[in-house]
């Protein structure tokens, strides 16, 4: 079997937070009830692992709003930058990303993402397309690399371009 080494990441790729998630189980940040099933076919992306769903496990499909629960943590205030939109997650507690991470989350060569970049008050202060390259962690390091030059940037979102969907953030290194 051949199995393939990834470098490790230079930037740390968050999960949802384990009291998120909690909450999300119950009722979702669109205040719908949370609605679990099983899934199949498998493959999505689950934002409470940072891993793909494997068939016959039970999942959820939820409206999260990752800026207004940082915001919650940090005090900003995004104001109209607060966003929700579908995510998936492990309908029963989950004990989250495995050990070390070995590249970046549901990194593809050639797959597009947005780099969305917030300040400390959680305003947008830019953002990026990013093509996924072959080498797809040093893709993620350069693109965050160049959103962390900026003192200004706190915060990057990336998203699936195709479908918007939020995938991961990372936080300024401390």
């Amino acid at each position: 079997m051949n199995t393939v080494t990834r470098p490790a990441t230079a930037y740390t790729p968050l999960p949802i937070t384990p009291d998120a998630l909690a909450r999300l189980r119950d009722v979702d940040d669109a205040g719908r009830p949370c609605v679990p099933y099983v899934d199949h076919e498998g493959g999505s992306p689950l934002r409470c692992c940072l891993r793909p769903v494997a068939p016959g496990e039970r999942v959820a499909l939820v409206s999260y709003a990752p800026l207004r629960r940082w915001a919650v943590e940090t005090g900003a205030t995004p104001g109209a930058y607060d966003e929700q939109g579908p995510v998936f997650i492990h309908a029963d507690p989950c004990p989250g990303p495995a050990g070390e991470r070995a590249g970046y989350p549901f990194a593809r060569a050639g797959a597009l993402r947005t780099l969305r970049r917030y300040n400390a008050r959680g305003r947008i202060v830019g953002g990026r397309l990013l093509e996924i390259p072959g080498d797809e962690t040093q893709g993620f390091d350069t693109a965050f690399d160049e959103a962390f030059a900026d003192p200004e940037v706190a915060l990057v979102h990336v998203r699936a371009v195709e479908y918007g969907c939020f995938h991961f953030e990372v936080r300024r290194p401390a």
